[in-house]
């Protein structure tokens, strides 16, 4: 009998979702939450199990939804150094049990044919649950028709770029056409809202004076160039009647232009990562190209930018915090670049981490804990229509949960986390919390901070609609 089909109880423990915080018990019977009740009371008494987690002093929360990775991608002539089998195994480690990945479109080709190989790389090898946006990279009338289908089987979300010409870039008339298609189907557009044109001619210029250095990545792709993409890709969603999810938000210009929207009541909706929210212009400015290791797109802003980030998570202007998980080695990937930024490989490794960070933000007095799991599961599940069976813990719900030492102390650092990467965006840094055990579908994936878990254990996840717009 497969531990699924076995009755759990986890006891004792402070169950914390984004509605509710209460000392509850919770019973898991076939791979499902079956009912809570109050620790202690006769209800809580009378569930009977094969097995008891103890969850004294310690909180449950539900497993972590990120929503935004990228294992295995090619780009800039190499991959993503974590695949799916590694990626998803770090994602369990850090107290996350689903994840969705981006497929590729490429230029050529249809949606069903990147589709079909990304199903390819991760099916029978993941640790926790996976479902797919999809990149639109070469939007024509065929492209348009296939993202009706998409959506019908599951794929409800489809990303687009106004940065990186030539590669993923769509222009104005491309993305317009794509979010009035969305409009009619139900989709989701996700936006990389970065001007690339514009920054193409800032990083020649730049190259041409000899400014080489990490450092001046930051510099090149300027938070005005931002905001101009994120009001202008807010407009064409406004002309073609779609809801808009902005990525990977940075800067403070575009945070305002979202909060601008959303008092306009448009459905339009933001993400930032925790790189964003932890890291600086400082760390990419770091000596003898230590600062290549902090290249990812949109970049890290000088550390002002970190108050509107936190302010806009507060205030419900930018809903989901996921990583942009994205590594690549220093060693043999990032250096591709040490005699010119923009070809260092956009990208950093994040993933293992995104629960503890958030954790550490509610110590810092940054946001409660409520919000840090609607920031990190509730929201981003309802966003991308999983929510009910992922991001909560409620009767009917996937038994995803993780039991989670709010005291205890530990130490970041490539020497002991689970990427397949050779370094650490956040070396040295000292966090209060840590995940203890994790569940996924009832099955232990980590029990009491050992790998318990197996390739293949993690299903696809087709995905209904935004369930914000229902």
């Amino acid at each position: 009998m497969s531990s699924s089909s076995r009755r759990t109880v986890v006891r004792g423990g402070l169950v914390v979702t984004a509605s509710d915080e209460t000392c509850a018990d919770v019973l898991i019977e076939d791979g499902r939450i079956a009912a809570l009740a109050a620790s202690g009371t006769p209800a809580a008494e009378s569930f009977t199990a094969d097995q008891v987690l103890d969850a004294t002093g310690k909180y449950v929360v539900p497993g972590g939804v990120d929503a935004h990775t990228h294992m295995e991608m090619p780009f800039g002539g190499t991959y993503a150094s974590d695949t799916f089998e590694t990626g998803t195994r770090a994602a369990a480690w850090g107290g996350t049990t689903t994840i969705v990945d981006f497929a590729v479109q490429t230029r050529g080709g249809s949606l069903r044919e990147g589709l079909d190989a990304w199903h390819a790389k991760a099916e029978g090898v993941c640790a926790v649950d996976y479902g797919f946006h999809m990149i639109v990279s070469d939007v024509h009338e065929e492209t348009l028709k296939e993202m009706d289908l998409l959506v019908a089987e599951g794929v409800t979300s489809f990303k687009q770029f106004m940065a990186y010409p030539g590669v993923f870039y769509s222009d104005d008339g491309q993305i317009l056409r794509a979010m009035q298609r969305a409009a009619g189907n139900g989709g989701l557009i996700m936006m990389h809202a970065e001007n690339g044109i514009a920054i193409d001619v800032l990083v020649q210029q730049a190259l041409a004076r000899g400014e080489t250095a990490p450092r001046f990545h930051g510099e090149v792709r300027k938070a005005l160039l931002e905001a101009e993409a994120t009001h202008r890709a807010i407009r064409l969603a406004q002309v073609a009647g779609a809801p808009l999810y902005v990525v990977h938000v940075s800067a403070t210009e575009a945070v305002a232009e979202l909060a601008r929207a959303r008092d306009e009541g448009l459905p339009v909706f933001g993400e930032t990562c925790p790189q964003y929210l932890f890291l600086s212009t400082d760390h990419l400015a770091e000596p003898d190209f230590e600062g290549a290791k902090y290249v990812c797109s949109t970049p890290l802003r000088p550390r002002e930018h970190q108050a509107a980030l936190w302010r806009g998570l507060r205030t419900d202007d930018l809903q989901v915090v996921s990583t942009d998980h994205c590594p690549f080695c220093f060693t043999g990937q990032k250096e591709l670049g040490r005699d010119d930024f923009s070809k260092i490989p956009n990208g950093l490794p994040g993933v293992e981490h995104r629960m503890d960070l958030l954790h550490q933000a509610v110590v810092d007095g940054h946001i409660g804990r409520r919000r840090w799991i609607e920031l990190a599961c509730a929201a981003p599940a309802r966003m991308f229509g999983l929510y009910g069976r992922k991001g909560t813990i409620a009767p009917g719900a996937d038994a995803d949960l993780v039991i989670y030492d709010p005291h205890a102390e530990q130490v970041l650092s490539a020497a002991t986390h689970h990427m397949n990467v050779d370094y650490s965006a956040y070396e040295g840094k000292r966090i209060t919390g840590r995940v203890e055990t994790v569940l996924s579908r009832g099955e232990p994936v980590i029990t009491e901070r050992r790998y318990t878990g197996r390739p293949g254990h993690g299903v696809y996840l087709p995905r209904s609609t935004c369930q914000y717009l229902n």
